[in-house]
């Protein structure tokens, strides 16, 4: 199978219908062998239904539905398990993507030899309120994954080697960072194409405010995992040790600020109302819980099944000749 087009939704009944005839329109002129998996996050209107009749009609289209919402995330990561493509595109089912770019992409990823092309709405339908933030998301998202040619990190419209899509794990609203799971997964020839970004045809979007908080929260996560998620001690021990040897040193100076007061009969010196007592306190004590943090992030980090489950590029086996 040539293609897979993996379509999250979620209350999109009134566009599907033309959707499908679109994408179907664009396989069929340019002789792919495709699959469309449409993944219903729990939608409340007819759009399963709709999904169902235009199964029945086409047999290249399947679906998946959720029995209530679980976001865009847990949706692209099942229709990623069923695809059967060479490669995977990915859209919104909300017609702001168009079929037509498949062709480009699906070449980009066959003929140029990408693992990943994102695409990049250069020109946008969308209020300034959506516009300003996604420049500065994207710029951030750009400084911190180290993928500095990419201008538009979320967008719906995407294509993967199969392998790519096989070897992530799309989960909570990691779907923004997908060409970060990629690389963090060895997948570094990630590319991007300019595409046609259409105003909206039909309903209104899914998405608030509040995925640009959750955005950068996320991208934290994803960028702390990747430089310790096996190895946390080499950032907790790091700073426990520095916090305790600050501690260590106020500790010093409070000793022997107490040893020149008992030996002078003109300088008193409290402990108690010295600052470099509570400092010491502090940061002994804190120092102490990052290190034991690191340690029961060791523990935790050798006793998970994942420890040793490395993505293996190439293998070469020589076999034995049976008859020497």
């Amino acid at each position: 199978m040539d293609i897979s087009v993996v379509i999250p939704l979620f209350n999109e009944e009134e566009s599907l219908p033309e959707l499908a005839t679109w994408i179907e329109r664009v396989m069929t002129d340019n002789g792919f062998s495709y699959e469309v998996i449409f993944v219903d996050d729990g939608s409340t209107d007819r759009s399963m239904e709709v999904v169902r009749n235009l199964a029945a009609a086409n047999p290249a289209i399947r679906a998946v539905s959720f029995s209530r919402n679980y976001g865009k995330s847990p949706a692209l990561n099942v229709g990623f398990k069923r695809a059967q493509g060479d490669v995977v595109i990915t859209m919104d089912a909300d017609l702001q993507d168009s079929p037509d770019e498949i062709p480009e992409l699906y070449r980009m990823i066959k003929e140029e030899g990408y693992d990943l092309v994102s695409g990049w709405k250069k020109k946008r339908y969308d209020p300034l309120s959506k516009t300003i933030p996604t420049k500065l998301f994207n710029a951030t998202a750009r400084k911190v994954s180290g993928i500095p040619n990419l201008h538009d990190f979320n967008c719906g419209l995407k294509a993967y080697r199969n392998a790519v899509v096989k070897h992530i794990e799309v989960y909570g609203d990691m779907h923004r960072y997908i060409p970060y799971l990629a690389k963090n997964a060895g997948y570094r020839k990630i590319g991007e194409k300019v595409v046609q970004h259409q105003a909206r045809k039909y309903g209104h979007t899914k998405f608030g405010l509040d995925r640009f908080v959750n955005g950068y929260l996320d991208l934290a996560t994803l960028w702390f995992q990747s430089k310790f998620g096996v190895k946390p001690m080499h950032i907790f021990g790091l700073f426990g040790s520095l916090m305790f040897i600050l501690g260590f040193i106020a500790v010093l100076v409070v000793l022997i600020l107490k040893i020149v007061s008992i030996n002078s009969t003109t300088y008193h010196f409290y402990v108690t109302k010295s600052v470099y007592f509570y400092l010491s306190l502090a940061a002994m004590v804190m120092g102490l819980q990052f290190f034991l943090t690191g340690f029961i992030g060791e523990l935790i980090t050798r006793n998970s099944p994942e420890r040793n489950n490395y993505l293996i590029a190439e293998e070469i086996n020589h076999t034995p000749d049976s008859s020497k």
